[in-house]
């Protein structure tokens, strides 16, 4: 669902948020309503700032991504050594 411009002005007023801090949002996948909703009360204090929020969501997701590319590579590096070693001959005993 895509949410008019003018709820996404409401959450960047709201969250003290930039143009870039919104398009972050809307490339992860937020809403303004998430958004205003994460945005840290007085009672709240260990809660971060919504702006560092999506930072560190940007960032656990990134690092993700870099982990399963590794583990990708990783695989089809294993894969490609298997290939390139001959097939083992196996010498059975003859029955008699």
């Amino acid at each position: 669902m895509a949410y008019s411009d003018e709820l996404w002005a409401v959450a960047k007023k709201k969250c003290r948020l930039n143009m870039e801090d919104i398009a972050l949002a809307k490339r992860l996948g937020l809403n303004p309503r998430s958004l205003i909703k994460n945005i840290p009360n007085k009672s709240e204090q260990w809660k971060a700032p919504v702006k560092d929020w999506l930072r560190e969501i940007d960032a656990m997701q990134t690092k993700k991504s870099e982990q399963k590319q590794r583990r990708k590579e990783k695989t089809a590096q294993t894969s490609k050594k298997e290939d390139a070693k001959p097939p083992e001959l196996k010498i059975e005993p003859e029955q008699t």
